[in-house]
């Protein structure tokens, strides 16, 4: 089991460089930032695609490139599978032809004999006769992948794979995926900029954000305590406001703060105080708060003897029905935006209009940099 050292500069345009520095063991690592952070070009700077102005990229003690000794091996000699988010099978050709397309230098019946293996763990089997136009997206999905897997790489890169599939189908085709790393162990670098599926997947995560690493550690390090506005955007905070804090209280490790400036198109929120974690800083000390939608909690009547310090009375805006989730928009002196499940919605017969409190755990609030 190796793993993935990447140190490489490349400037793209006067506007953007990719300068980044990370290493990979085996397992799955995020790649994880806004669209134009420079995670596809990371991918294709791996594969061997974009040629760097000058670092090094190695597996193991394996150079496939190194600008002091001028060593570029070849994209197609580094032993690298490459899943497309437009997944690029030959559609001319059966699910078997195009897992087999990489294997043309094996006799025809070691040829048939991984292509079925890798069939069985993939479990399409039942498909490899048919053109892609003649199976489902869940299934076309595990053809590219064992396709690129057949080939046996020391380096998987996906890029955002699963984006258009169903929650119920990702999350079984990375159960096999896992699966057949599992008994493989290589590096395995994963494109995406949905937090759910960085939580969901990642062993390990790199955040990029304008062609540089900002941040690394496990999902749970990275995005549930988010350092910066964007991190924080991409990690499933909702809500973000602008405070000053009014009082800190270091014997109880929190802070009050008085919200001045919510999202654009939401209300002042002048006077709104709320309990949030300390931050370092002192009364008057402007800062940033944080907060998930799905941390907030909605009651029909005025909470009492709860250990929750921020209770908040506000009227509600909007319901909006979103898949499994029930989107809600509430005015408490500023604007929250909160999820709730359908059948909480119905107990608590909300509707659009009614009047509401909201309850939030002090430490339910993130401080982050603008």
């Amino acid at each position: 089991m190796s793993t993935l050292t990447v140190t490489v500069r490349k400037r793209l345009s006067a506007a953007f460089t990719l300068d980044v520095s990370f290493s990979a063991p085996p397992g799955i690592t995020i790649l994880f930032g806004e669209s134009g952070s420079g995670k596809s070009t990371l991918l294709r700077t791996v594969a061997g695609l974009i040629g760097p102005d000058a670092g090094h990229i190695a597996i193991g003690e394996r150079r496939l490139y190194d600008s002091a000794a001028a060593e570029h091996v070849p994209a197609g000699q580094r032993r690298i599978g490459y899943v497309f988010q437009h997944l690029a099978l030959f559609p001319h050709m059966s699910a078997a032809a195009n897992i087999e397309y990489g294997l043309a230098h094996l006799p025809a019946d070691q040829r048939r004999a991984r292509v079925h293996a890798i069939a069985g763990s993939f479990r399409i089997a039942h498909v490899l006769s048919r053109l892609p136009a003649a199976i489902s997206g869940g299934e076309r999905q595990r053809v590219a992948l064992a396709r690129s897997l057949v080939t046996d790489p020391v380096v998987l890169l996906l890029d955002e794979p699963l984006s258009a599939l169903d929650h119920a189908t990702a999350s079984h085709i990375i159960d096999d995926l896992r699966a057949w790393n599992a008994a493989h162990g290589i590096p395995i670098l994963y494109v995406t900029h949905t937090h759910r599926e960085a939580f969901a997947l990642g062993d390990g995560l790199v955040f990029l954000d304008g062609g540089r690493v900002v941040a690394t550690g496990t999902p749970h390090e990275i995005l549930d305590s988010p350092a910066s506005e964007p991190l924080a955007r991409l990690a499933g905070f909702e809500n973000l406001f602008d405070a000053v804090i009014v009082e800190c209280r270091a014997d109880a490790g929190t802070m009050r703060c008085r919200l001045t400036g919510p999202d654009p198109g939401a209300s002042a929120g002048a006077g709104v105080e709320i309990e949030a974690p300390l931050a370092h800083g002192a009364s008057g000390d402007r800062v940033r708060l944080a907060i998930r939608a799905g941390d907030i909690l909605v009651a029909n009547e005025e909470p009492r003897g709860l250990s929750a310090r921020n209770i908040l009375r506000g009227q509600l805006l909007s319901l909006t029905r979103e898949g499994p989730i029930v989107h809600a928009v509430v005015d408490a002196g500023a604007r929250f935006h909160v999820d709730l499940t359908p059948g909480a919605r119905d107990d608590l017969r909300l509707g659009a209009g009614d009047h509401v409190w909201l309850i939030i755990k002090t430490h339910s609030f993130r401080i982050v940099s603008s």
